[in-house]
């Protein structure tokens, strides 16, 4: 039994690299397929991964402009020979989830979340883009739509990182799919002692997560506010912080865990497909103050483990850092630790392995192939 997992691009550690990352580890036999291939950014173990490439990493600048490239992933998808392979693990938030299988194997994708860019997120990106970038966005979202609803259809079962996604998926490709949650390594994060006046907001400074209501809100209220993290839009939020804001741009593992365990609470704007900070926060002993939609609503315990705030506004967000004030005496920082532990990587490796068992076994492979796949 062969298996082949196929990730949409593989240039920074993320999120989606750490799931990547486990499924590596439920089946480390699978050789790895992606558009382009940075090893300078990997970590050891998908280093020491088979990672075959499509042709767009032979493209100029591809580990840089790979976004630009776009309009030729479903073609390089579809270039992609997987006759070897019996079992095909796709993972979807790039184009990924459009290669062609062989007519008896089992293809399970993976949904961080279908392309936010041309779905839900279109008009955010394209009103945050260039002039080139606008002008061309239409032309090429259309098609690309059409191309990524009917590749919907070569799935055999959907895996969605949220209920959030799973409505999604529902939406765009008509398709249910199994909420299984991504690992969070909520081991690696601890309570501290001693409380520092700050207040945490961590994320890629682009638009949709939303970092310029944090700043406008922190402007107003005149609180500490620590932001961690690097995007496109970091001059322009700089230039909009005032004197209580600071900037860190790059923190190693310990110093984030540091800047979690000590802060008042962690600040939470974007509207997640499932959002994996709030639960490092929690796993800190800390409350989060969130937007409450998206996958922070599966996350965070309303009144329990932090407070939600329902407008997408700074109004929205200073009065919940108001509220947040007088609740804070009836917080308990073990609640928060013992809902992060709901997430542990373990979790996710038995529902996962479950769901691809499941899988193969409705396609007809038989249980001892599928048994040979986990060794």
């Amino acid at each position: 039994m062969k298996v082949a997992i196929i990730h949409y691009w593989l240039v920074t550690m993320r999120g989606g690299e750490r799931v990547l990352e486990r499924i590596c580890r439920l089946y480390p036999q699978a050789d790895i397929f992606t558009h382009v291939y940075d090893p300078t950014a990997m970590s050891p173990l998908l280093r020491s991964k088979n990672i075959k490439t499509t042709f767009i990493q032979q493209l100029p600048f591809a580990t840089k402009l790979y976004q630009k490239y776009l309009p030729l992933m479903p073609m390089a998808l579809e270039e992609l020979d997987l006759s070897d392979y019996d079992l095909v693990i796709s993972a979807e938030a790039g184009p990924a989830k459009g290669v062609i299988p062989r007519p008896d194997a089992t293809h399970l994708c993976y949904c961080h979340s279908p392309m936010r860019y041309i779905w839900d997120q279109y008009h955010t990106y394209k009103s945050s883009a260039g002039l080139l970038t606008r002008l061309s966005m239409p032309l090429i979202a259309h098609g690309l739509r059409q191309w990524d609803v009917s590749t919907a259809a070569r799935v055999d079962t959907f895996a969605a990182n949220s209920q959030f996604v799973a409505q999604r998926i529902r939406k765009y490709y008509r398709r249910e799919a199994t909420v299984v949650h991504p690992p969070v390594s909520v081991d690696l994060f601890a309570p501290a002692t001693d409380l520092d006046s700050y207040f945490l907001w961590v994320g890629q400074l682009v638009p949709y997560k939303g970092c310029d209501i944090a700043i406008e809100a922190f402007n107003r209220l005149k609180l500490p506010l620590l932001i961690v993290g690097d995007g496109a839009q970091k001059a322009r939020l700089k230039r909009m912080a005032g004197s209580t804001i600071r900037f860190a741009e790059n923190m190693s593992l310990d110093q984030l865990r540091n800047a979690y365990a000590r802060a008042q609470a962690l600040i939470f704007t974007a509207k997640e497909d499932f959002g994996i900070v709030p639960l490092e926060a929690q796993a800190s002993g800390r409350p989060v103050i969130a937007y409450g939609a998206g996958g922070a609503l599966e996350t965070v315990q309303n009144s329990e483990t932090g407070l939600f705030f329902y407008e997408q506004t700074a109004d929205s967000l200073v009065e919940a850092v108001e509220r947040f004030v007088g609740w804070k005496p009836h917080f308990d920082p073990a609640r928060a630790i013992a809902n992060a532990q709901n997430f542990r990587p373990e979790l996710f490796d038995e529902r996962f392995r479950a769901l691809v068992e499941s899988a193969m076994a409705q396609n007809g492979q038989r249980p001892d192939s599928i048994s040979a796949l986990l060794t």
